[in-house]
């Protein structure tokens, strides 16, 4: 069994949901407190002790890269006005993990921005992590994923349950249960607008085989006109088992406005520096008068 070496983080979208922020800052640039949505998914592939990252990136994107990239002027400033902690901070991201990207010529869809990665992985098993799903939890949800990965052999996705009528706005699982939290996915469905066949929902975290790259080159487009990772999973199927993990962890969908003005909540309530006037503001904040 190879080890899986590397991340691809599909990053080339318009970011269309939380426009006009994104029309020129990268959705994966926007803050959560004091964090971009994409330094959360590079320190997640970091501890779970993967060694390289793959940006797939578009146009207008570059300062994503910049921001992993060593910044010489501003380490020397913080330098002559002897800031040490923010020094170091500041320094830390250039070491995370060794990281390249690849341009998407135009976003057609998750499965093809994966598809771009493909010279880049050869023959091994990989893992892709989307910086929508910012998922807060003790063990990196992808290492999470590794563990069940390691133990069975088998390419494994994360999922979680979610309300009947929200079943339309995710790919949807058939399981059959191994054991508790752990799923063998016998069909895939992408947006069922009907009939899902259970409320278990793909989260953006995957550990997949290299066979992948050749059904998404057969692959045409389906649901929103984009070629879509589940229907080139669903074609593995016969011939490779796939796992779907219940993962543990606290999921926000930071790629619309609300789950993004959630993840800041939550994120900022865990930090100690800012917690308490949060909370005051909270408790004191008049919710029937700023609702017209």
């Amino acid at each position: 069994m190879k080890r899986v070496r590397k991340a691809v983080i599909p990053a080339g979208g318009f970011g269309t949901r939380l426009l006009p922020a994104t029309k020129v800052i990268p959705k994966e640039m926007l803050p959560v407190v004091d964090k971009p949505l994409v330094q959360f998914i590079v320190e997640e592939i970091a501890q779970a002790g993967i060694e390289e990252v793959i940006l797939i990136t578009g146009r207008e994107k570059g300062s994503i890269e910049d921001h992993f990239d060593s910044f010489t002027e501003l380490e020397l400033f913080l330098e002559k006005k002897n800031k040490p902690d923010l020094l170091e901070l500041v320094r830390s991201l250039s070491k995370m993990a060794r990281i390249v990207s690849v341009r998407q010529p135009y976003p057609m869809g998750l499965g093809h921005a994966i598809l771009c990665a493909k010279t880049l992985i050869n023959d091994e098993p990989f893992a892709v992590l989307l910086p929508d799903d910012l998922i807060i939890s003790r063990t990196p949800c992808i290492a999470q994923l590794l563990s069940v990965y390691e133990e069975y052999h088998q390419p494994v996705i994360a999922i979680q349950r979610v309300p009947d009528d929200e079943t339309r706005n995710y790919g949807i699982i058939k399981p059959q249960t191994v054991s508790d939290g752990l799923h063998a996915v016998l069909d895939l469905v992408e947006k069922p607008l009907k009939d899902a066949p259970s409320n278990l929902a793909v989260i953006g975290r995957y550990i997949l085989p290299p066979e992948l790259f050749s059904r998404l080159e057969r692959t045409y487009a389906g649901v929103g006109g984009e070629i879509q990772l589940t229907d080139a999973l669903r074609t593995l199927l016969p011939t490779t088992p796939l796992l779907g993990l219940e993962y543990e962890g606290t999921r926000f969908d930071a790629g619309n406005r609300a789950g993004f003005v959630k993840a800041n909540l939550f994120v900022g309530l865990q930090n100690p520096e800012i917690r308490e006037e949060i909370v005051s503001f909270l408790k004191d904040l008049d919710i029937g008068g700023t609702i017209k």
